[in-house]
């Protein structure tokens, strides 16, 4: 092959190659410390307009869904959330989660 039809070829190739590591991959793990009723849980990443409100139903829904009747696993889960959650998120769990004690 000429240079003139090979080039565009790897050229074309490189830019996949490029694109395939700009992608972001979107999974959330729990730590490998998590037990009892979270361990082994399936964790969902969730864009939201309404951060506060979105997870308060989602803390809703665990506490329903495991049901959580105790102080120990209330820790827990909110150990899950901190822990897969960035730290500019933080303050937003632990006001969901005290708007549900307070409530």
């Amino acid at each position: 092959m000429d240079n003139g039809v090979e080039e565009p070829h790897k050229m074309e190739r490189k830019k996949n190659r490029q694109k395939r590591h700009e992608r972001i991959s979107f999974s959330a793990t729990l730590p490998g410390d998590v037990s009892g009723v979270f361990a082994g849980t399936i964790c969902a990443v969730k864009l939201s307009k309404d951060p506060f409100s979105d997870l308060r139903e989602s803390i809703l829904e665990m506490i329903d869904h495991a049901g959580i009747h105790d102080w120990n696993a209330m820790e827990e889960l909110v150990y899950c959330y901190i822990a897969l959650n960035s730290p500019d998120v933080h303050q937003v769990i632990v006001n969901a989660f005290l708007s549900l004690c307070c409530s």
